[in-house]
């Protein structure tokens, strides 16, 4: 199920062109069209959906999506919304000198993606390593007129972070 999780992932986060999928405007694919194109059953498609850790992966109206995430131009039409006082990040120690200095950006994906639990960030940063856990002050980010949005499975998103928003965090 892990291997059909990347495969689900990488069209309909990055490259849905590859096996002959558009995307509409807000990422949504017919679900039989993306069985079709993946050649795999709706069986195993709901389970990966279903048991996703991370519910990265969105089913409504016989239509499917990535949660957020995407490389593809696409708009979540996702409101904006207050965010708690504190929001994390996971990241590892070699890319924290450069974020200091530059803060957060959304890199190759749409969004910077938060989370609200510093566990989280302690398991997104784990991926690439030892992580680092930075705390991002979102209430005065928002004060300062940024805004937020958060993902159906419950990732924070903002279009950046600039660096006097940030501090590491200490556990």
């Amino acid at each position: 199920m892990i291997r059909l999780s990347k495969r689900m992932s990488k069209h309909l986060r990055h490259d849905p062109g590859r096996v002959g999928l558009t995307l509409d405007p807000a990422g949504w694919v017919d679900l039989d069209e993306f069985l079709d194109a993946l050649g795999v059953s709706r069986e195993n498609v709901l389970e990966v959906v279903a048991r996703n850790d991370k519910q990265r992966y969105e089913i409504v109206d016989g239509r499917i999506r990535a949660s957020q995430g995407h490389t593809v131009a696409v708009e979540l039409d996702l409101p904006v919304v207050p965010p708690p006082p504190v929001l994390f990040h996971g990241t590892v120690a070699r890319y924290l000198p450069d974020i200091l200095r530059e803060g957060l950006r959304p890199m190759s994906r749409h969004d910077v993606h938060l989370s609200a639990s510093v566990e989280t960030a302690v398991r997104v940063g784990s991926r690439r390593g030892k992580p680092v856990v930075l705390a991002v002050d979102a209430a005065a980010m928002a004060g300062d007129g940024h805004e937020f949005r958060v993902s159906t499975n419950g990732v924070w998103l903002a279009a950046a972070v600039p660096p006097n928003y940030l501090r590491e965090h200490v556990s």
